[in-house]
């Protein structure tokens, strides 16, 4: 009947105890931990990261030590596609993550040598659908082959000094203003290799960076060479500048020929930097008044300019000459 809780299941009973209160067992769990900390004193906090940052940067007076530079990564893995690039990048030794191919794919030679070039070297050979090689090649003309290939790992500009002392040479570094074309900068990376540089600088935007297109250039001399990125072209060649290096810049109207230049003993045998600008548009205006000096090379023709890749390769080989 009605309020009869003598009725079997009219009281729910449980085997658990009644939850503790607010005090007694779980009074220290509800006390306060005191103040939140600042931010600059949390180690997790990016502010933290970022007050440390400076102040290391602050404590070295000038150029960093090898040990607190950090190399900067390129943004994305880059796709080579198409059976002929693959096997060039294969062939070239550029350095390659995994090598893809499309199920049903024809075999033909260049594949075949795809195959052996890649368990030649341990590169991971995966096979995926067509739709799906279409999806990660953004649609490209891949031909049921492609390739990735890592972020470029770029140098600090002060390890270019670094490798010139490691040498006991004077530094010959190369920096290139405005360079938008991958492969001029190949171009330039594969005769500073050649004719004894010891690094390549370019600006981190509004530039020219190491994809395949440049490594494929290089023909492999991107992996002997080291090439830095710099966030401040200008601020980068007075740190040059400071540390005692001569800057030059490749210019038509130049107050000093190439001949001149490496006549002069002291220029052309000391620390020396040589600057790069754009073909037709030549060196921004901030970079120029920046040089020490402003360099052209004699044509026997009207031909206005060259190619910065052939213009960067003339004068290096004439230093190279003045050198040795």
């Amino acid at each position: 009947m009605p309020g009869n809780s003598q009725r079997k299941g009219s009281i729910r009973k449980s085997s658990k105890k009644p939850a503790a209160g607010s005090g007694g067992r779980v009074k220290r769990g509800i006390e306060g931990k005191g103040p939140t900390p600042k931010a600059t004193d949390r180690p997790y906090h990016k502010a933290h990261k970022a007050a440390h940052a400076k102040r290391d940067g602050a404590g070295q007076g000038g150029r960093s030590s090898s040990g607190n530079r950090q190399r900067r990564k390129g943004s994305d893995s880059e796709w080579v596609a198409g059976r002929n690039s693959v096997l060039e990048a294969l062939r070239e030794g550029i350095p390659v993550n995994a090598v893809y191919v499309a199920e049903g794919a024809e075999r033909d030679g260049r594949l075949r040598e795809a195959f052996k070039l890649s368990q030649d070297k341990g590169v991971s050979l995966l096979e995926v659908s067509k739709g799906e090689l279409d999806r990660l090649t953004s649609g490209a003309i891949h031909q049921g082959l492609a390739a990735r290939i890592p972020p470029y790992s770029y140098a600090h500009p002060d390890d270019l000094l670094d490798l010139a002392d490691q040498n006991r040479e004077k530094p010959l570094i190369v920096v290139l203003d405005s360079i938008t074309d991958p492969r001029n900068l190949g171009a330039v990376v594969r005769s500073a290799s050649g004719f004894g540089a010891h690094g390549v600088v370019i600006p981190e935007r509004r530039a020219a960076g190491m994809t395949a297109s440049a490594w494929k250039t290089s023909a492999g001399a991107a992996a002997r060479i080291p090439v830095a990125q710099t966030v401040n072209l200008v601020r980068q060649l007075k740190a040059f500048q400071d540390e005692g290096c001569m800057v030059v810049g490749l210019a038509a109207d130049g107050d000093l020929s190439l001949p001149d230049l490496v006549a002069d003993a002291d220029l052309a045998r000391g620390p020396l930097v040589v600057v790069v600008g754009a073909e037709g548009g030549g060196l921004s205006r901030l970079v120029s008044e920046t040089c020490d000096h402003l360099v052209s090379i004699p044509m026997a023709t009207t031909l206005e300019s060259l190619n910065a890749g052939v213009a960067a390769s003339v004068c290096l080989y004439a230093i190279n000459q003045a050198r040795s």
